[in-house]
């Protein structure tokens, strides 16, 4: 179940994660509270689900109504989701651990704050990309290009959109 839902997501944040903002930080949400869940509770499945999609649907709600948090909140949880998972597919165990995850955080709060349409369509790529392939147990030899190529089309796609809605002035 959790790997449709990731898959679902990763196609949504690919292709409109610019467009769907509030889907990009319920995505966040949903990525860190899975990840929080799985680490600090030994419970079945199933809750680790509801807490992940309580916590999206917590944050999707706080980005409508309270963007410039949500953006920052977005940009860390997204930073330090991603840089974990490129991690985790190197190889390294446990996606490297709160060191990487807080470093990739921090460096998402920078991207976004400085190139707000161009990181939110970059970030949500990544992460789109990541949530595609932490769906399959593919080799690390094979995920990198696969996310690589992955991460460029969702740039293409709604780098597109957006250069699209600035000719015709949307």
């Amino acid at each position: 179940m959790l790997a449709a839902i990731n898959v679902l997501l990763g196609v949504g944040l690919l292709v409109a994660g610019r467009k769907l903002f509030w889907l990009f930080v319920g995505a966040g949400g949903f990525i860190a509270g899975v990840q929080l869940a799985g680490r600090f509770l030994n419970g079945p499945d199933w809750v680790i689900l509801i807490i992940g999609l309580a916590t999206g649907v917590v944050f999707a709600i706080l980005s409508i109504f309270l963007r410039a948090v949500a953006i920052g909140l977005a940009g860390f949880f997204m930073g330090g989701a991603i840089l974990t998972a490129m991690a985790g597919t190197l190889g390294i165990q446990n996606g490297g651990g709160w060191i990487v995850y807080l470093i990739g955080g921090v460096l998402g709060i920078i991207l976004v704050s400085l190139l707000f349409d161009w990181a939110l369509i970059t970030l949500s790529s990544l992460a789109g990309a990541a949530l595609i392939l932490q769906s399959f147990n593919l080799s690390p030899a094979i995920n990198a290009p696969i996310f690589l190529v992955l991460v460029i089309a969702g740039v293409w796609i709604q780098g597109a959109v957006k250069r699209r809605e600035t000719k015709h002035g949307d």
